[in-house]
């Protein structure tokens, strides 16, 4: 397990009573290096969405329970924030709340030429993800996609 990896899944323990207490679930946790600076982020969420004082509240919390443990040597900057309409699908039991809704995928390589598609997500196991595109000539075309030539997967947004 890479460094990267240890500092999410122990920050992830930590944060998970706090988001009982405070009646969110976790999304996601990262940590990713931007330009010269890391950054720790917590994505939570609730059924209604979370708004500022959820994600205050939060940060509070795990920044002193990260301050008490102190499992990371580098200084990094801690954010706490909702994974937003746009939210990226990164893990199955993200992919699971998702079945049925339309959703953007975007590959390494281009497929027939493309590497941006959309379409309703229909099914997904640990080595494919499949949508059903509505705006192909073949109207309800499914797509199979590998999920190693997946760069990302996220909710589509309707404006």
């Amino acid at each position: 397990m890479s460094n990267r990896e240890t500092y999410e899944s122990k920050t992830e323990q930590l944060l998970s009573p706090i988001a009982e207490k405070y009646g969110v679930e976790i999304y996601d946790v990262e940590y990713v290096k931007e330009g010269s600076d890391w950054y720790l982020r917590a994505y939570i969420d609730k059924p209604e969405g979370v708004n500022i004082n959820d994600c205050e509240n939060v940060s509070r919390a795990l920044s002193d329970a990260l301050d008490a443990d102190d499992f990371i040597p580098d200084a990094y900057i801690l954010e706490v924030s909702s994974p937003g309409l746009g939210r990226a699908l990164k893990k199955d039991r993200h992919l699971e709340k998702s079945l049925g809704a339309e959703v953007e995928v975007k590959t390494y390589k281009p497929i027939d030429g493309q590497k941006e598609f959309a379409g309703i997500l229909k099914a997904y196991d640990a080595d494919t993800v499949t949508i059903v595109s509505a705006t192909d000539e073949s109207e309800g075309a499914e797509r199979v996609f590998i999920r190693k030539e997946i760069a990302l997967i996220r909710m589509a947004l309707d404006f």
